[in-house]
């Protein structure tokens, strides 16, 4: 069954430059972001999992005071890398 979404003409314009430059359908562009992208409860999982790993393979477990400093370190070069790529924040 088909879905009709309502989004602003700006978000529209850009999801049709997106898939055009992907030489993709915005149909399928928003089908492929849906199927890659991960749920709260599936970065959660995964999360765990990692932890897991950590701790099996090399001995370590990750504090929660170390997940929040690397959480903002790459908060941080995401902000840094879309100032250099956009030339400005966004």
């Amino acid at each position: 069954m088909d879905t009709t979404l309502k989004i602003g003409a700006e978000t529209r314009d850009k999801l049709a430059a997106l898939a055009e430059a992907r030489n993709m359908t915005m149909r399928a562009l928003i089908e492929e972001f849906a199927a890659t992208a991960l749920t709260p409860a599936q970065l959660q999982d995964r999360a765990a999992r990692t932890d897991v790993f950590l701790a099996e393979e090399f001995g370590h477990q990750i504090s929660e005071d170390e997940a929040t400093a690397l959480r903002e370190r790459m908060r941080q070069a995401q902000s840094a890398h879309q100032v250099n790529f956009r030339g400005t924040v966004a």
